[in-house]
C-alpha cells in the first residue's frame, strides 16, 4: 500500500503539520479516519496528557476500532485516537459543554496531536487512558509546536483543529 498521508492545523493560527497514516500498524482506525475526513472541531490543551492538542467528534466509525498500536506515553508527533462513552467526560473538572456529555450519545471520539516530550496518559478520574497511535507528524512538527505552546499560553477559544487529507 502506497503511503497516505493527513494535514492537521490549526486554522485561526494558519500553522499546519503533515503526517503519515501507520496503515500497517492501525489500520483499522486508519481505514476509518481517512474515510471520515475532512473533520475540524474546537481545540482544547490538555489537562492531564501534558502536550497535547486534541479536538473532540461523534463517532464516525462503522465500529469503534480495537485498540491496536496503543501507548500510554504518546512522543512527539503521534496522533492518537481516543473513544469515551458519552458520560465519561461529564466530570465538573473536564469543562466540556453539555453537548459533549450527552448521555444520548454513545460515543465520542478524541483526535489528539502530542508535540512535545513527557506525555503520560493517567487520568485522575478515569485512571490510565491508552490512546491508539495512528500517525506520526513528517513535517511541520516544529512550527505546530510553537503553535500548540501559544495556544496554552493565549488560550483556545475560537481556535480550530482540522485533519485533512494530503498529497503528502
Amino acid at each position: 500500500m502506497t503511503d497516505r498521508f493527513v494535514d492537521v492545523s490549526l486554522d485561526k493560527r494558519g500553522v499546519r503539520c503533515t503526517a503519515r497514516l501507520l496503515d500497517d500498524k492501525a489500520p483499522i482506525t486508519c481505514r476509518a479516519l481517512w474515510d471520515a475526513l475532512p473533520l475540524g472541531g474546537d481545540v482544547y490543551h490538555a489537562k492531564y496528557a501534558r502536550n497535547e492538542i486534541y479536538a473532540l467528534f461523534p463517532s464516525f466509525a462503522p465500529a469503534e476500532p480495537p485498540l491496536e498500536n496503543p501507548t500510554v506515553t504518546p512522543i512527539p508527533g503521534d496522533l492518537c485516537y481516543f473513544s469515551f462513552a458519552g458520560t465519561e467526560l461529564a466530570t465538573g473538572s473536564h469543562g466540556y459543554s453539555a453537548d459533549h456529555v450527552r448521555p444520548d450519545r454513545p460515543t465520542i471520539v478524541d483526535l489528539a496531536l502530542f508535540y512535545e516530550r513527557n506525555n503520560l496518559l493517567l487520568n485522575g478520574d478515569q485512571g490510565w487512558v491508552p490512546g491508539i497511535v495512528w500517525g506520526t507528524v513528517v513535517d511541520g512538527l516544529d512550527r505546530m509546536a510553537d503553535a500548540c505552546q501559544d495556544l496554552w499560553r493565549a488560550g483556545a477559544v475560537g481556535e480550530t483543529l482540522s485533519f485533512r487529507r494530503s498529497a503528502g
